[in-house]
């Protein structure tokens, strides 16, 4: 079935969705390949890791470093279209933003003052982490990367109640991470390369001892992705129901 669209990855995310609400794809079935994927919709590769992206980010899918993709063994009970459910999400995802913003501004500083080796380690560490993930095409990991590098920043600081702040909320955190680079994956092309560089120039920064200029870095990397989230709550859903009515599978 081909797509014919500019926002190619849209349809093909919803008409995947429904090969599994319709049972045509069962749950815990391997897809075929990315490659067999793009044949049969009639587009590029990168379309494909666009719509499996978004339905991995809610719920629909399981994307296997190596393994391949396959249908969720238990699938979400609420059956609207996956990508209406992420820009949903972003409303509650941007209050954590908010959250993470007020405190990591004032964890970097004090990181960019205070760290020692030890600390740096762990912090170059965590990025290398986050460049080998992005060179493998390892998403998991980039998560776990990115959220490892952004509670180094909290240790840094030399505030062990800061520290324990962060560590309580870690759960919370990690969550804002994965679906917010989710969901700038879904929008944005070259993202994966784009956060990289972010938090280079943030571990640069740090390195230095530069307190404001690592407080400036971080606070713009945290509004990028709010501008992100903020862009997704005010247009993402009536943009995919103009879609719906204005495109149609061939």
């Amino acid at each position: 079935m081909k797509i014919t669209s500019a926002k190619n990855h849209e349809l093909v995310a919803g008409h995947m969705l429904e090969q599994i609400q319709s049972g045509a794809w069962q749950p815990g079935q391997r897809l075929p390949s990315v490659v067999e994927l793009a044949e049969q919709y009639g587009v590029g590769r990168s379309t494909i890791r666009e719509a499996t992206s978004a339905l991995k980010a809610t719920g629909w899918l399981d994307v296997r470093h190596g393994g391949g993709t396959f249908v969720k063994a238990v699938l979400p009970s609420d059956p609207r279209h996956g990508a209406d459910m992420l820009f949903e999400s972003a409303g509650s995802l941007a209050e954590l933003l908010e959250v993470r913003r007020a405190l990591e501004a004032g964890a970097v500083r004090l990181a960019a003052l205070r760290r020692g080796e030890p600390e740096l380690a762990r912090l170059r560490e965590a990025f290398a982490q986050m460049r080998q993930a992005l060179e493998l095409g390892d998403t998991a990991a980039g998560e776990r990367a990115d959220t490892a590098f952004h509670m180094a920043i909290a240790g840094s600081a030399g505030n062990p109640l800061l520290a324990g702040m962060m560590e309580s909320l870690a759960d919370r955190f990690e969550a804002t991470i994965r679906q917010t680079r989710e969901l700038r994956f879904y929008r944005e092309p070259g993202t994966a390369e784009r956060l990289l560089d972010e938090h280079a120039g943030i571990l640069d920064a740090i390195e230095r001892g530069d307190a404001s200029l690592a407080e400036r870095r971080l606070t713009a990397h945290l509004d990028g992705v709010l501008a992100a989230l903020q862009e997704a709550i005010a247009g993402g859903k009536s943009n995919l129901e103009t879609m719906n009515k204005n495109n149609k599978i061939n």
